[in-house]
This record gives structure tokens, C-alpha cells and sequence, in this order.
């Protein structure tokens, strides 16, 4: 699904990903939008982040309450604080406008990939300290107590939870997100862990300098 108020921008994401094999549904409004995800029939989303009435943000917001569907914001901002509030919502990635039609392409596909890989895996529970993944039931809990994390946020923690200790990259964490060797923008891997530092705690997960991030016991 393709969620844009601009017909320009909406036809021509659209075109791109038909040309590439894709089905597409187009919306210029979230309202639409929200009604016509509820047949559960998309498997991708594509969503403004400046529409009328009912703001991208909102939008995510109220589908991650019911959905997990892997949702990509576009935005035509540049400001940290806009792309921070996006993947806050529940948005797995971002793309600023103007963007490459081949890399947002790229992009849906990698997720797309990504997301049968999840489907496969069969992974049991992981503790480290008192957090625990149940990577089966996509739950998280510390210290027994639940923690709501987005789609990303579970993909990004059962990373690092992998090794605790291990210090991963950038480039490392946004390969793993997609399950791709592509790399769109970097930053993406320091929202998700400034969101789940806000979740988790700020001890959670430590900053090596030059390097990378790593998950800490709590």
C-alpha cells in the first residue's frame, strides 16, 4: 500500500513498484488508508508522514495497536526530531524525500525478505539478565514485566541479545533490520536504540565510541 497526498509522488512509487512485479493499492489520506488495511491483504507500507487531517505518525500509531506490518515513512523533512517521532510510531525505516525509486525498491524487497525470514525462524527464548526475548511470541520482558517494542526493535534486540557483549556496528545492526548487504541511511540503527534506551533504560545498552553498540546486563 502506498499512502501519499501528493499524486505525483503516489503515481510514480506506485509505477516503480508495478514495473517491478509488485501488486500496489494506492490511498491520498490515512483515514482510506486505515480502512483499507483492515482485509489484512498487504504485506508492505508506504506512508507519508505529512498528510492531511490524519498526520503519517498517527496513522502508525493506531496500525501498530493492531498490526505489524512493516511500514515505510517517507518524509519530506530532514530534522532529526521528525524522522525520531516516525520510527517512535512504529515505522521500521524512513525515506527522505527526494529519494531514488531503485532504493526504495530495494528497500521493499529487502523487508519483505526479511519478514519470511521471521516467519521461519523457530528460535527459543533468550535471558540475558533479567531481560528475556521470546522470539517465538515476539514477547519482551524485564525482570518479568513486559516491554512493548516495535517489529524492529524485537529484530534489533535479539540481535544484540545474540552475543551480549558484542559490539555491533551500524552498519552490522541496519543489515541485520533488512537481511540485506543494502544500506540505506546508517542513523537508522540510532533511533531504534535511543527508542529502546527509553524503553529499557539508558544502561541498557552502551555507546562504544567509534565502534558501535552493545547490550549490557540488566
Amino acid at each position: 500500500m502506498v499512502v501519499d497526498d501528493e499524486p505525483a509522488i503516489r503515481e510514480a512509487v506506485s509505477f516503480a513498484l508495478r514495473s517491478e512485479g509488485f501488486d500496489v493499492t494506492e490511498h491520498e489520506d490515512g483515514e482510506s488508508a486505515l480502512a483499507g488495511l483492515g482485509d489484512g491483504a498487504h504485506d508492505v507500507l508506504i506512508l507519508d508522514q505529512m498528510l492531511p487531517r490524519l498526520s503519517g505518525v498517527e496513522v502508525c500509531r493506531r496500525i501498530r495497536s493492531t498490526s505489524d506490518i512493516p511500514i515505510i515513512i517517507l518524509t519530506a523533512r530532514d530534522a532529526e526530531v521528525d524522522r525520531v517521532l516516525g520510527l517512535e510510531a512504529g515505522a521500521d525505516d524512513y525515506v527522505t524525500k527526494p529519494f531514488s525509486m531503485a532504493e526504495l525498491v530495494s528497500r521493499v524487497r529487502a523487508i519483505l525478505r526479511r519478514r519470511e525470514l521471521d516467519r521461519r525462524s523457530q528460535d527459543a527464548a533468550v535471558r540475558v539478565g533479567t531481560l528475556q526475548l521470546d522470539r517465538n511470541r515476539h514477547v519482551v520482558t524485564v525482570g518479568g514485566a513486559p516491554v512493548e517494542v516495535t517489529p524492529s526493535e524485537f529484530r534489533l534486540l535479539s540481535l544484540l541479545a545474540a552475543e551480549p557483549g558484542r559490539v555491533y556496528s551500524r552498519r552490522e545492526i541496519v543489515q541485520h533490520l533488512w537481511r540485506s548487504d543494502f544500506v540505506g541511511d546508517e542513523r537508522t540503527a540510532d533511533f531504534h536504540i535511543a527508542n529502546l534506551r527509553r524503553k529499557l533504560g539508558e544502561e541498557a545498552i552502551e555507546t562504544v565510541r567509534g565502534v558501535g553498540y552493545k547490550l549490557t546486563e540488566l
